[in-house]
């Protein structure tokens, strides 16, 4: 993922964030048919929520861009900032939600659908909404307010939260974003 600037490689995370928001619309959908979903795929999407959702990308939000927005002036409290971490909160209760009935519908219980299917449905409004209110809100704030050396230290730090989270996170992520698009497009 290149981008010569700390928002670009943020706008550029929201875009795989959104391919895979995309597949588990059509997962939720093959659920609500009768159809079944592979445990597997979906605990994969519950390791990229977890992984590159939360811990990179707002990882990166919360512990860079907003404490870099706050020395600007920007208050931690209100809007922007202690809304979208508010959301990031509500996001992290709603992924664990979405795992625990992951594991109900593994174990075949016969009401295990129903509460799938409404995880899946709650994540695909809510990441969308989200990423909405942080490209259109967050970021052009931040584009104003941050000067060139800010995003340079931005950039720096960002770098250092790749390698924690791993060289391969986003290759191995974009490899399930294209899995699921798959999922997504009508076969030959």
């Amino acid at each position: 993922m290149s981008a010569s600037n700390p928002i670009g490689i943020l706008e550029a995370e929201h875009r795989l964030i959104r391919k895979v928001v995309a597949g588990m619309v059509v997962l939720a959908e093959i659920l609500e048919k009768g159809g079944e979903v592979q445990v597997a795929t979906l605990e994969d999407i519950v390791e990229f929520l977890r992984t590159f959702a939360d811990r990179c990308h707002h990882g990166k939000e919360e512990a860079l861009l907003f404490p870099a927005l706050q020395r600007r002036g920007v208050p931690a409290q209100g809007c922007p900032l202690g809304g979208l971490t508010m959301e990031h909160q509500k996001g992290r209760a709603m992924v664990g939600e979405f795992a625990n009935s992951i594991r109900a519908y593994a174990g075949r219980e016969p009401a295990a659908k129903p509460p799938l299917i409404a995880s899946l449905r709650a994540l695909t409004t809510f990441y969308p909404d989200h990423i909405w209110r942080e490209d259109y809100l967050l970021f052009p704030l931040a584009d104003r307010m941050l000067t060139a050396e800010d995003q340079s230290e931005l950039m720096e730090k960002f770098e250092v939260v790749e390698r924690e989270v791993g060289t391969d996170v986003h290759e191995r992520f974009e490899h399930l974003a294209e899995e699921l698009e798959a999922t997504r497009s009508p076969g030959p």
